[in-house]
């Protein structure tokens, strides 16, 4: 078929689309899923703005002027920033260098480390936190005790129960986020310009200096922002490390404005700029990633050639492993051995040894086997109806099914720039009173999690769109199928691997999430996360380990059920 044909074709294309927009009996599916995303994110944000700036004298400034006035509150914000600055950079830092060894170098076992970046990724930042509590807590802590067997020393070596510990331990579970961006533009770069700087006498790491990151750093920028508003984004690692210490943040200051007695007005005054700092980062985000002046590819493939590292390919190899012992080995070490000992603090000698933990778990603990089910209840639910929303949303945005379709795409990554504990505010104001009242039933953690998850079900989704040419649904509609079952019956199948992959990022997010679930869950819809939480207020650390360890392999399994039938790479790199 020509060019001039195959032109021809999409615009009758798009015009027989067009003439159909308002006669397709399917009409209301999509106008339905749109005004549903619409409510789903308008409603809630309504409510923390009406509830921030009306009481019942009328309108008021005065809890914002609470929020910057009160030493407390401003306390809370100036611990969040610097946690979250420094876990930016320490993230940039670890994700890019990991990131250039494993595209740009012949280090070795790329695979495995891929795969341990995986791990860290996939980790809940509040297990992690936890099991350092294990590993570097000032008393008890695993390391600690090494520490004082080996040298003598009464102190500790390290107190994870400090500002520094907290960054430390948040920057082991953001810089995953770095990796995935700098891998990818690694891939990009040509190894023309670092050719010709090494012709011109510059060693390899001057190169890497002067050439390549350079070359990456809008994506270093990106990264460094996509890393400073998860750190500001998250509750349970500052409410396990932080709190302790009295060192509150803006997530563990909102959460205890809401306990008894709840001061829901200052709770959503204070919500409000972290909601307003989080869409200032992004704008600034996308509009980094979108400047032309750091172009990496150009008319023609240029060949990408690894550098060897030569004698500091052993070293580099070493510091490699050294990170993710850190955020994986370490961790997961510490959450087995508590998971099997009577006494975690002991070594784990046969007398130590137990499947007790399990049984007792499983078996015997009141909340664990209902928050197990419910967890995999709104996981399986959540996945499901999620991932066919954003199907439905991504196909109307991609195809322009009628008049502001476009628009649909800011409410579907709307969730984005609403930090979860944010959201799940917004959802108890919205929810506790007519005409929907969902608080107290496992129905408002559903709304919560369809909610947050969203703009990950979305991308991929509208990804997988992208790369499907409408002609063969105009085949089908000429032979008289509606949109619906074109999609259904034409499109869905050929994007099923993208689908898939939301399906599973929707589930994992689910099971792992606590910053909603921590404010929106009764006694009878606990879930996993928040038991956890609860459990480490008791000492139960078996428990913690055997539930963290439950997590973890679900987890897993999904990753491996997806790589494996539909053929995507999780974390989005390639070899």
């Amino acid at each position: 078929m020509s060019t001039s044909q195959t032109r021809t074709f999409d615009r009758l294309g798009e015009r027989s689309w067009s003439a159909l927009r308002f006669t397709d009996p399917t009409l209301l599916v999509w106008v339905g899923a749109a005004l549903l995303l619409v409510f789903l994110m308008l409603f809630p944000l309504a409510a923390i703005f009406r509830t921030s700036l009306w009481d019942q004298n009328g309108f008021s400034l005065s809890r914002y002027v609470e929020v910057f006035t009160n030493e407390q509150f401003l306390k809370a914000i100036w611990n969040t920033l610097v946690i979250s600055i420094w876990v930016g950079a320490l993230s940039v830092v670890v994700g890019a260098l990991l990131a250039w060894l494993v595209t740009r170098t012949d280090l070795p076992w790329k695979k495995a480390i891929r795969a341990l970046v995986m791990a860290s990724f996939v980790t809940p930042p509040f297990l992690g936190a936890f099991a350092w509590t294990l590993l570097a807590g000032p008393n008890a802590g695993s390391l600690n005790k090494l520490y004082r067997v080996i040298t003598g020393a009464e102190n500790a070596l390290f107190n994870i129960f400090s500002m520094p510990g907290l960054i430390f331990v948040m920057a082991l579970y953001s810089f995953p986020f770095v990796f995935a961006m700098i891998a990818n533009v690694c891939e990009l770069i040509s190894s023309d310009l670092e050719d010709a700087a090494q012709i011109m006498g510059a060693n390899k790491w001057r190169t890497a200096m002067t050439v390549t990151l350079p070359l990456a750093l809008p994506a270093l920028l990106s990264g460094f922002i996509l890393a400073f508003l998860q750190s500001l984004s998250l509750f349970g690692a500052p409410a396990i490390l932080g709190l302790p210490a009295g060192l509150h943040t803006i997530t563990t200051q909102i959460w205890a404005l809401f306990q008894y007695p709840p001061r829901l007005d200052m709770a959503a005054a204070f919500s409000v700029p972290l909601l307003l700092a989080t869409m200032g980062l992004l704008a600034v985000q996308k509009r980094i990633l979108g400047r032309k002046g750091f172009s990496t590819v150009g008319g023609k493939g240029g060949q990408r050639r690894l550098i060897n590292l030569g004698r500091g390919r052993m070293p580099a190899l070493v510091f490699v492993f050294g990170i993710l012992s850190l955020s994986v080995f370490l961790p997961y070490w510490i959450l087995l051995k508590a998971a099997l000992s009577q006494a975690w603090a002991l070594p784990l000698t046969w007398d130590n040894f137990t499947l007790k933990n399990f049984s007792f778990a499983f078996f015997e603990y009141g909340d664990t086997q209902l928050a197990i089910y419910n967890t995999f209840k709104l996981g399986l639910l959540t996945a499901t109806i999620g991932t066919l929303l954003a199907t439905l949303i991504a196909y109307i945005t991609n195809r322009n099914l009628f008049v502001g379709a476009r628009y649909l795409t800011f409410f579907a990554l709307a969730p984005l720039v609403i930090p979860g504990i944010v959201l799940a505010f917004g959802l108890f104001i919205a929810y506790t009173r007519p005409p929907l009242v969902l608080y107290g039933t496992i129905w408002i953690l559903f709304v919560a999690f369809l909610t947050k998850e969203m703009p990950i079900g979305f991308s991929q989704a509208e990804s997988t769109f992208k790369s499907i040419h409408p002609e063969l649904e105009d085949a089908s509609r000429i032979l008289g199928a509606n949109r619906l079952l074109s999609l259904t019956e034409v499109t869905a199948p050929l994007a099923r691997s993208g689908i898939i992959a939301a399906w599973s990022f929707i589930f994992i997010g689910v099971i792992r999430e606590l910053s909603a679930a921590i404010l929106l869950f009764a006694p009878k819809s606990k879930v996993v996360s928040v038991v956890i939480f609860d459990l480490k207020e008791e000492g139960q650390v078996g428990v913690i380990a055997v539930l963290g360890i439950l997590l973890l392999i679900v987890s897993f399994a999904v990753i491996l059920v997806v790589q494996w039938f539909g053929g995507r790479d999780v974390i989005g790199t390639r070899e």
